[in-house]
């Protein structure tokens, strides 16, 4: 069977949730036993430069590079919703099967097309989402459900507010848990390593860590304040590490955290290198978590492979994929929030509970599970009569 990628998200500078969702997957499927024929199918760059080596790397795992050098991303994106020019005009027409990874599936793709919608969060708190994005999914996503053979969601919660928001058939839809990668995650950090990080970031001995895009979904601003009111009842408090790179509206979360006036007690590192991320999860005395909305939710089993204790919101998709084995609290309540960092600052007993419940936890999500998932999606597809290329 011949398979196609639509890639462009792992051309992205930084990539987030969705693109290391995307790389995983990719690299999962092409390690299955079988005879399929995969390629990566994308708009060149009018700058390529380390962007597209990038996408070499794929060309050593035997997957094809399949770039449109004629055209720009850019200018299609602002075209098909308004004329359907054809998928196909650019990618010819020999895949079986094309695998979207960010939601959309555009019109006139021959063969089989399977999308992965990870969340409704446009729809279910629309204040958290940029409005570029929000008007863009309401002009896209009905119809990419309309398209798509298959829809893809990575929980029984996205797959509950898929049908409730967009009216998606039931029998449309296949649940997909995400993974983790273990072996990066679970693997030991050398005392070496540890310290050049720790000195890299000016971060103490102790600390709590957020490890994510800073913006409003995330709830940051609460869990600084939630924060704040901690230290002035523990001044010994562990530091508050924030690590990741700035999202949308995150002026007023950078604000709240100077107007606390706690000096280095409270941390923005920026964006952290990839290899970097297992060291600060593996450190922390605990993982910080307390989102307002997740489809899935992958930052949380990370730090349980790396068996730190966990503090999550009790919201969304969060208590499927953690079930007991986080401090699940409150996420609107900044006390709710402050009582569960007290508990993990000085409960040694239930962080190593929960260090242990979320090692043996994280072990129901691999990539390897999430890959055969969409394998048995793709030979199902194939068994089907050729679909139309649905505008």
């Amino acid at each position: 069977m011949k398979i196609g990628f639509e890639a462009q998200l792992l051309l992205d500078r930084y990539k987030t949730g969705i693109g290391w969702c995307a790389d995983n997957l990719i690299r999962s499927l092409v390690q299955m036993e079988g005879h399929d024929e995969y390629q990566l199918q994308y708009f060149s760059l009018k700058e390529p430069g380390e962007r597209l080596k990038g996408l070499r790397q794929y060309e050593d795992l035997g997957i094809k590079l399949r770039p449109c050098r004629w055209f720009r991303f850019v200018y299609y994106k602002l075209i098909w919703p308004f004329i359907p020019v054809p998928y196909s005009l650019f990618f010819g027409r020999e895949c079986e099967v094309t695998q979207f990874f960010n939601f959309f599936v555009p019109p006139g793709v021959k063969g089989k097309r399977v999308t992965i919608v990870h969340d409704m969060a446009y729809k279910a708190c629309p204040e958290t989402v940029k409005l570029r994005t929000r008007q863009w999914l309401e002009l896209v996503l009905k119809g990419s459900c309309r398209r798509a053979d298959m829809i893809v969601t990575v929980s029984q919660f996205s797959k509950d507010e898929l049908i409730r928001y967009l009216g998606v058939p039931e029998e449309k839809i296949r649940v997909m848990h995400l993974g983790v990668d273990r072996s990066k995650f679970g693997s030991c950090q050398t005392p070496e390593k540890v310290r050049a990080v720790k000195e890299k970031y000016h971060i103490k001995d102790r600390y709590y860590l957020y490890l994510g895009t800073i913006e409003p979904r995330k709830n940051i601003k609460r869990m600084i304040e939630a924060y704040g009111r901690l230290h002035d009842k523990m001044p010994d408090a562990p530091q508050l590490v924030l690590a990741g790179g700035r999202g949308w509206l995150c002026d007023d979360i950078y604000e709240t955290a100077e107007t606390l006036n706690l000096g280095d007690d409270i941390l923005f590192t920026g964006y952290v290198e990839d290899g970097e991320a297992p060291v600060l999860l593996a450190e922390a005395v605990a993982f910080l978590f307390p989102s307002l909305y997740e489809g899935f939710g992958i930052p949380p089993l990370e730090a349980m492979a790396c068996g730190t204790p966990v503090l999550s919101s009790d919201r969304a998709s969060l208590p499927e994929v953690l079930g007991d084995a986080a401090l699940l609290v409150n996420p609107e309540s900044v006390e709710a929030i402050c009582r569960g960092m007290e508990r993990l600052a000085k409960d040694e007993t239930l962080r190593g509970e929960l260090s242990r419940k979320g090692s043996k936890r994280v072990q129901r999500f691999t990539w390897e599970r999430s890959a055969r998932t969409l394998k048995e999606i793709y030979q199902e597809l194939s068994t089907l009569e050729e679909s139309d290329a649905v505008v």
